[in-house]
């Protein structure tokens, strides 16, 4: 099989054979169909966080179930399905509190690795899935199986920026309708989020980003108003927008300090900011006083998603034509040519460029 290996941070990926385990107790071994490029991804190879090398990156993916090792009760061979970095046992606090996005299991595939290269040297699995690659091993509870005639390469865009962007607006801030939303950074992530606070029914949806390109997306996902975030009235246009008052709900989908200082001077006197992308290390985030009302701040982690409920719900919606996932996708690459699509992603050119197999 063949997969793009990050040897060293920040050069370019290369293609080239590798060995795969197959799948131990509770595993599937997936053939993928699509994988989408994140920047969580970049951010990885890119050496921003810091894992081990030589790493296998990839986690936004689609396929079909290969192999199944031994007690696999969700899937079967042949099946086609979503693949996320999301694992649940079904067992800890969280899990059977609701919240098997946060399951407190340690996992096999954290500290093991079922992938090799040539000269027999254990490759690390990004986030327990390592889908830049022709197969992947997996734990079953990673995959949600989908419909036959669903897309594979938009299904892929449910692994992860779209239940990012969409839960967190959807799940895990529960956005009433006529509520005021505000949503800093339209990529891949920030357009879901527009798009959950759309179909949620809020109004205004303000769309801030520094790219008008981003911003004319944000339009077609459901964004009400625009605001160029490097403009110095930035801050007091979308407070106007919001008559005056603030928003009641402040989405960050960027990986910036900065980003969170703006939107929190965003808010209304009792709004909600929540933190979806991630800040490189060492940045640090300044307030102003929370006295004189009672914001809040809070996080989301992948849009605090319940796979096996939220995947088919979503899934549902596009059928429907209520979900946009084609405007997502800006470009589709071979394997081959993943250093182009990443390149691409970096210099803002593209919402979404999916790797095809």
């Amino acid at each position: 099989m063949k997969a793009a290996v990050c040897y060293e941070f920040g050069k370019p990926l290369v293609v080239e054979d590798i060995d795969i385990d197959p799948p131990k107790e509770g595993e599937v071994k997936v053939r993928m169909g699509a994988t989408a490029i994140c920047h969580s991804d970049i951010h990885t190879i890119r050496g921003d966080w810091g894992p081990r090398l030589p790493i296998l990156a990839g986690h936004e993916s689609a396929g079909y179930i290969e192999e199944v090792g031994d007690n696999v009760t969700l899937v079967k061979p042949g099946d086609a399905v979503v693949v996320s970095l999301l694992t649940s046992c079904g067992r800890c606090t969280a899990c059977v509190s609701g919240l098997p996005h946060q399951c407190e299991n340690r996992w096999p595939l954290s500290r093991e690795s079922r992938i090799h290269n040539k000269q027999g040297q254990d490759i690390y699995h990004m986030t327990r899935t390592a889908t830049f690659a022709e197969y992947a091993i997996v734990h079953e509870s990673q995959t949600v199986p989908i419909p036959e005639n669903m897309p594979i390469d938009r299904a892929a865009l449910l692994a992860c920026g779209v239940i990012t962007g969409f839960g967190a607006v959807v799940n895990r801030a529960q956005v009433r309708p006529l509520s005021s939303v505000v949503v800093i950074g339209t990529g891949g992530v920030g357009l879901n989020s527009v798009q959950g606070a759309a179909i949620s029914g809020a109004y205004p949806i303000i769309a801030v980003d520094v790219l008008d390109n981003k911003l004319e997306a944000a339009r077609t996902f459901g964004a009400t108003h625009t605001v160029k975030a490097s403009d110095e009235e930035a801050v007091p246009t979308a407070r106007q927008m919001t008559s005056g008052r603030g928003a009641d709900y402040v989405f960050v989908t960027v990986g910036s300090a900065a980003a969170v200082q703006q939107g929190f001077t965003m808010l209304g006197p009792r709004g909600m900011e929540v933190v979806v992308g991630i800040a490189p290390r060492g940045e640090t985030v300044t307030l102003p006083s929370f006295l004189g009302g009672e914001r809040m701040i809070t996080s989301s982690g992948m849009g605090t998603t319940r796979l096996s409920v939220d995947v088919p719900k979503l899934v549902t919606l596009y059928q429907a034509g209520r979900l946009k996932l084609d405007e997502l996708i800006t470009g589709r690459y071979p394997l081959e040519q993943i250093n182009e699509a990443i390149e691409s992603v970096e210099r803002g050119e593209a919402l979404r460029n999916v790797i095809m197999f």
